[in-house]
């Protein structure tokens, strides 16, 4: 089902307070807090009490993050570079970003669906072509725009190697970001590794595995903080984020500090 412009842009306001409570807001009459916003998929997304025990990685990220660096995560399930923009969701960002934000940009699994033609891109044409929607679009208003490359299904091959399984899209992010000069943060070979080191039976406890599931794309909360610790470690890394914006990258974040909340009606 298509959505109008004026309906996405309802949903994604009534979001913004659920990622922002997570890290809390400017002080009246203080400094302005930069805003990091999320741009993405199913693997980020907030996840709402009708999905549990699926968690995006984006629910995860404010556990990082200083007070003084809140999250509005607007990863959607199901979108790619090319739909988010189509369906007016970049849109909604802009027009709530401000300068000295940031927007950091998480696509490549659903651009990845060729028999789809609404999410489809091509990876050296398309979909570099849409990433640049982002990064112009974040520059014009002074925001600082970021990438992460899709971080990486739960597959092994017969002989209990971690695969890929984005194709060459993390290689036409990693090409458009050094030609444009945005910061990256390499989450697909980051997590691949992650998965390797864990190994085949592991992971399991990582990924969306319930009774009834089998998943091997989506998180449940352990998985969901272990990368959003990639992405804050990330983060600090390539400088996008100081040293006083991220926090607990080395300690145990309990589970129980993810929550999911009813959907809205």
């Amino acid at each position: 089902m298509s959505l109008s412009r004026r309906q996405v842009a309802v949903a994604a306001v009534a979001s913004v307070p659920l990622a922002l409570s997570a890290t809390g807001t400017a002080q009246a009459g203080g400094h302005r807090n930069r805003t990091l916003y999320i741009a993405g998929d199913s693997t980020a997304a907030q996840k709402y009490a009708n999905a549990v025990p699926e968690t995006g990685w984006g629910m995860a990220l404010p556990f990082f993050l200083g007070r003084n660096r809140p999250v509005a995560n607007h990863a959607v399930n199901g979108r790619s570079s090319k739909s988010f923009v189509d369906e007016g969701r970049l849109e909604v960002i802009l027009s709530a970003i401000q300068p000295g934000d940031f927007l950091l940009i998480q696509f490549g699994h659903n651009d990845q669906k060729a028999e789809d033609p609404a999410r489809y891109t091509e990876p050296w044409t398309t979909y570099q072509d849409h990433l640049r929607m982002y990064v112009d679009g974040a520059r014009a208003r002074g925001a600082r725009p970021v990438f992460a490359t899709s971080v990486e299904r739960r597959r092994f091959d017969a002989g209990g190697k971690a695969v890929t399984t984005h194709g060459e899209y993390p290689a036409a992010m990693r090409a458009l970001a050094a030609e444009e000069r945005v910061a990256l943060l390499d989450i697909e070979a980051l997590s691949l590794a992650l998965w390797q080191e864990l190994g085949v039976e592991e992971t399991k406890k990582y990924f969306n595995w319930t009774a009834t599931e089998q998943d091997n794309t989506h998180f449940n909360p352990p998985g969901a903080i272990a990368v959003a610790r990639l992405v804050a470690r990330e983060l600090l890394r390539t400088r996008v984020l100081g040293p006083r914006d991220v926090r607990r990258l080395d300690e145990r974040i309990p589970e129980s500090w993810i929550t999911w909340p009813e959907p809205a009606a």
